[in-house]
């Protein structure tokens, strides 16, 4: 079967031309045969190579990238590796206290893998233990944090309340009204730790780094064609989120919904002294539509905010032309005191979501496995269903790889015209109702 849905990533991903340039592996060319092979070089794509690696080490795991590592999704997110769970659709954004417990205790072994790698094998990412804000500023988003504060009650979870007067001490800005602060979030160069994951793998595996696959065969052995070859494989993992319906699964079942970032120059020692709070600190917002904000490890304001829905998986430039200004006018809400300041990087990045927020995990037909819809947690859900995903595949069991394969998965969509008028009149107007929160 032919392949049409195909990442293709803007130019302008702060993340990936801050960090630390890498020279990429070569594409593959000619034919080539493994036992596993596994297509996505993103958080999920290399923990799953990574531990078919360990329990396999006889055997050589094949991965393959379509663009760069730490170009495309898992390098163009905002950088938060988040423990606590949060469910949109409960009163208490915790909702059932079992679930909640089981997903605590994934989000946190997926922590735990990233910073025993980054130790491990001294991938400088800026990682940091520090927790995060979530903000509010107008009365709906702080009755969003008081209900979150319930649920945090329930599930036995520490947390800060902080009142407006005592903000500016921790963020330097007099913007927001009211936050939570919670200890547990990791905050991360997402493109720094892709980049060092996939340049600290084991020798059995092999990774192919500009390989777009164009055409699939499924059978005994799935054959995978590009423009200079074919791999071959006798087990494939699909680690490419939505873009597995280019593969042929979960069709009409994944939202390739992209979301917006940019990064300011870096900060003079006199802008810094004028914001003054914490030197390091990342906030997500009350509401979902509303902005995410960081100041980094290197002294730059980062903001994200606003959505497009781009059915064919790409990045289109009039929304980066359109949603930069947007970024603009929340960067000076928030800090006047530093007006003015350029931005220096403004990107889209892709997240894969389901309209009930629940990811596959397992087999999708014979000998074609996956995890796939991360529903924008891709840093740790990413991370740890490519792990687990590999133990269950060694044939292991247990609590975790038990509770994954329990879910009942992406939804279905309805059909088009019908998803996209939807998706988009959805989208513009939860940005809309954001207010001051976006």
């Amino acid at each position: 079967m032919k392949i049409t849905l195909t990442p293709q990533d803007d130019v302008s991903c702060g993340w990936f031309h801050l960090s630390k340039p890498r020279k990429p592996k070569p594409s593959h060319e000619g034919t080539s045969a493994a036992r596993w092979v596994v297509v996505g070089a993103g958080f999920t794509g290399l923990a799953a190579a990574r531990q078919l690696a360990v329990h396999y080490p006889n055997d050589e795991i094949i991965l393959i990238e379509a663009q760069v590592v730490g170009y495309g999704a898992s390098g163009r997110n905002a950088g938060f590796a988040i423990d606590l769970p949060h469910d949109i659709g409960a009163e208490d954004y915790i909702g059932d206290i079992e679930i909640a417990k089981k997903t605590l205790k994934l989000n946190t072994m997926g922590q735990t893998i990233i910073k025993d790698l980054t130790r491990q094998y001294s991938i400088d990412c800026q990682l940091r233990e520090s927790g995060k804000y979530q903000g509010a500023v107008e009365p709906r988003g702080i009755a969003v944090l008081d209900a979150y504060r319930r649920g945090l009650d329930k599930l036995g979870q520490n947390y800060e309340m902080i009142e407006e007067a005592d903000l500016p001490g921790h963020l330097g800005t007099t913007f927001y009204k009211k936050a939570i602060f919670s200890p547990g979030t990791v905050l991360l160069q997402p493109s720094a730790l892709v980049k060092g994951l996939a340049d600290s793998l084991p020798d059995n595996v092999t990774l192919y780094e500009n390989t777009l696959i164009t055409d699939v065969e499924y059978g005994q052995k799935i054959v995978l064609s590009h423009q200079s070859g074919k791999i071959i494989a006798d087990k494939l993992v699909l680690a490419n989120n939505a873009f597995g319906m280019g593969f042929g699964f979960l069709k009409g079942r994944m939202l390739p919904v992209f979301t917006y970032g940019s990064l300011t120059r870096v900060l003079s020692e006199e802008e810094q002294s004028r914001l003054a709070g914490k030197s390091f600190w990342g906030l997500t917002p009350a509401d979902p539509f509303g902005s995410t904000i960081r100041r980094t490890a290197d002294n730059r304001i980062f903001v994200r905010n606003s959505f497009s829905f781009n059915r064919d998986g790409k990045s289109h430039e009039k929304y980066l032309q359109r949603f930069v200004r947007r970024h603009r006018e929340s960067y000076e809400r928030r800090f006047p005191m530093l007006s003015g300041v350029e931005f220096d990087y403004t990107w889209g990045g892709s997240l894969s979501l389901s309209r009930n927020h629940m990811g596959h995990f397992g087999e999708l037909r014979p000998n074609v496995y996956g995890a796939l819809c991360c529903n924008g947690l891709g840093v740790t859900r990413g991370t740890v269903t490519g792990t687990l995903l590999a133990d269950w595949l060694a044939g292991q069991r247990n609590e975790m790889i038990d509770f994954l394969l329990k879910s009942n998965g992406p939804n279905a969509n309805p059909p088009e015209p019908f998803l996209s008028i939807g998706v988009n009149a959805t989208l513009m107007w939860s940005q809309f109702r954001a207010g001051k929160e976006s």
